[in-house]
């Protein structure tokens, strides 16, 4: 059984794989300001809450897209297993073929998602990760990684929306009553969700249009379950795809 941990701006994603099944997905919020001992405790305390024996785990890796944690949480994770991990960056075996101009700056996010979207689902094939960034990664037909688009995330989009406006609240992000919204509040529901919805049915449309192809579209990420229902292109969500990503990228640097 290994440790899997993906570090994002907003939420650090942590599981255990034993073999092929996901054991279990957990989210603790990202603070660069915490030492490397709180979060060994955290991590201690998950797999404590799942009844999983630290030496069970035989091994782990980690990916993270937040460089000031990257350090802080591989030596975390390695006092909870009490060996190295696996981190995953340059020299690192993937497996993918990139073809964008500089194969380095592919985000370890995007690089871990595609791994596992390209074992698991057909291709053509764009993975959309809606995180603190929304992002899309394009994989064509031949399984090349060709690119893709980065923008605000819903939630940064959002935040942004309030502290420039002064009379617009903060809102969750209930589904609003009805599309054409009669309050504000309602108003900005709708705005948020079936905008952003609108946005990646209309991203998608462009990239089928480029590739002459229709492609299979995977969603994660923690605004995924808030947005994809109001999507009209079709969408198969996958919660644990980075966690699914980090054990393929195990596997072949063993």
């Amino acid at each position: 059984m290994i440790l899997a941990v993906d570090i994002g701006n907003t939420y650090i994603v942590i599981g255990c794989i034993r073999g092929d099944e996901i054991i279990f997905v957990e989210r603790l919020h990202t603070d660069p300001k915490k030492s490397e001992l709180e979060y060994a405790i955290s991590m201690k305390t998950v797999l404590e809450m799942y009844g999983i024996n630290r030496k069970e785990l035989d091994g782990g890796i980690l990916s993270s897209v937040v460089p000031p944690l990257t350090g802080v949480m591989e030596r975390a994770a390695a006092k909870v297993i009490g060996r190295e991990v696996l981190v995953v960056g340059p020299g690192v075996k993937t497996g993918l073929d990139i073809r964008i101009d500089n194969p380095a700056q592919l985000g370890p996010d995007l690089v871990v998602g595609a791994v596992a979207a390209t074992e698991e689902y057909p291709c053509p094939l764009v993975v959309v990760d809606l995180g603190t960034a929304t992002t899309f990664t394009v994989v064509n037909g031949k399984k090349q990684v060709m690119g893709g688009m980065i923008m605000p995330g819903v939630g940064v989009a959002l935040d942004s929306l309030i502290s420039r406006t002064s009379q617009l609240p903060k809102i969750s992000l209930d589904p609003p009553r009805k599309f054409i919204g009669s309050n504000t509040v309602d108003c900005m529901k709708s705005g948020v969700l079936y905008g952003n919805a609108a946005c990646v049915d209309g991203m998608i449309a462009r990239i089928e249009e480029e590739l002459g192809a229709s492609v299979t579209v995977v969603a994660t990420g923690g605004m995924a379950r808030y947005l994809v229902p109001y999507c009209r292109c079709k969408i198969q969500m996958d919660d644990a795809l980075l966690l699914k990503g980090l054990k393929l990228i195990y596997r072949r640097n063993q």
